[in-house]
């Protein structure tokens, strides 16, 4: 792979750097420990500005170029997720409960790699923001960067960011112009009846019938109140109630995950969940309450900037290792929020075979993170050029 000399001649550090952060695996808003060790590794490497405590624990970095140009940023989540790790490693997570199973440890370490490049070598006009994010995996950290004003306070005017992909070739990479990722929403029904005896069922107002008809329902919003071509899923995922074989309970409760890229067919879902858990209290006598919490947005590519980033991914993996325009997937991302304030793109880049994404086995592969590195250091250099520069090293 043809990543950048000076990057590869430090992929020692950053897998020592990638494995310590994954031995701390913090969750949420709250990476104090991440945090620090980033801002320290960030001084280590002379960048100008390190900017703390945004979104509680977030940074943003500045690295100043030569020359007047715009500021390009470039973004890493830091957050972890509260599963306990299986896979036995001897940097596996220190932290009961949590573990760094999406990757995040990578994705910072390889944006810590290209601030060091870009912090000894500047042959870049204007300044890089380096994003470090927390609460992608919860709460929406990056919305909270963004409410916080980060874009115009360091006057970034386009924005890019990467996610590893296990199952896909080592190194390689695939995005998409326009919509890549869906919109995440949330919905909780709560259910109240009348429990009572399970031989009396006569004089009880029965939650758990209102729940399995108000469920089969809610599926039917995807096969008959949608075209079929507009990407819909409606998933039931959680039905709670009841706590023995002879009691009708008084309650139940139904959770689920609903995603969209259409914010009409956002809209028919909601409409349509709201009349199906009115009707279905109606109709066995219930009471129901439906809370449709609207969450991260679609992340939306810029046609442009993505295949302006394509180009330097084949740059740096070489014709034929990066995918334009793989299409789009349901899964959600809250680098949307990043996309909806400035244009940028979002990609993807191969892990080889691992344990999937959010699996307890799963462990980031240390061989990329020079490539991801490279690819956010070209990245930088290709879009804020140096007229004078010439014959960037490369491997």
């Amino acid at each position: 792979m043809p990543i950048i000399n000076r990057i590869a001649d430090y992929a020692e550090d950053m897998t020592s750097w990638r494995r310590h952060l994954h031995t701390i695996p913090e969750l949420g808003l709250d990476c104090p420990q991440t945090a620090a060790f980033v801002a320290e590794r960030l001084r280590e490497f002379g960048v100008d500005e390190v900017h703390e405590s945004i979104a509680r624990t977030g940074l943003v970095a500045i690295i100043n170029g030569q020359g007047e140009g715009p500021t390009i940023g470039l973004r890493a989540d830091m957050d972890a997720l509260p599963m306990q790790e299986t896979t036995g490693l001897d940097y596996a997570s220190g932290h009961h409960g949590r573990m760094h199973a999406c990757g995040h440890d990578g994705h910072t370490t390889m944006l810590l790699g290209a601030a060091r490049y870009l912090a000894e070598t500047r042959r870049f006009a204007g300044r890089v923001a380096l994003i470090f994010q927390p609460a992608e995996e919860i709460i929406g950290g990056a919305r909270v960067m963004v409410e916080e004003g980060i874009m115009e306070r360091f006057g970034i005017s386009e924005v890019y960011a990467l996610h590893n992909a296990p199952g896909f070739d080592e190194g390689a990479f695939y995005t998409n112009p326009g919509p890549i990722m869906a919109a995440v929403d949330t919905f909780h029904i709560h259910i109240k009846g009348l429990g009572g005896h399970g031989a009396m069922p006569h004089d009880t107002r029965d939650p758990v019938m209102a729940a399995c008809g108000m469920a089969q329902a809610i599926q039917t919003i995807v096969s008959r109140n949608h075209y079929a071509l507009d990407d819909l899923v409606v998933s039931v995922t959680q039905i709670h109630t009841g706590s023995a074989d002879n009691v009708i309970p008084d309650t139940a409760y139904i959770n689920g995950t609903v995603r969209t890229f259409d914010k009409g067919v956002q809209a028919m879902v909601i409409r349509r969940m709201q009349a199906i858990v009115d009707g279905h209290a109606a109709s066995f006598d219930v009471e129901a309450e439906l809370n449709y919490e609207v969450g991260y947005p679609a992340t939306v590519n810029d046609p442009d900037k993505t295949a302006f980033a394509a180009g330097v991914a084949r740059e740096v993996a070489g014709d034929g290792r990066v995918l334009a325009e793989a299409g789009r997937e349901m899964g959600a991302e809250d680098f949307s929020y990043m996309l909806e304030a400035r244009p940028g793109a979002y990609l993807f880049l191969g892990q080889g075979d691992s344990a999937g994404l959010h699996h307890p086995d799963y462990d980031f592969n240390d061989e990329v993170a020079p490539v991801g590195a490279s690819f956010f250091a070209r990245l930088v250099e290709k879009a804020q050029p140096l007229h004078e520069v010439s014959g960037m090293e490369q491997a």
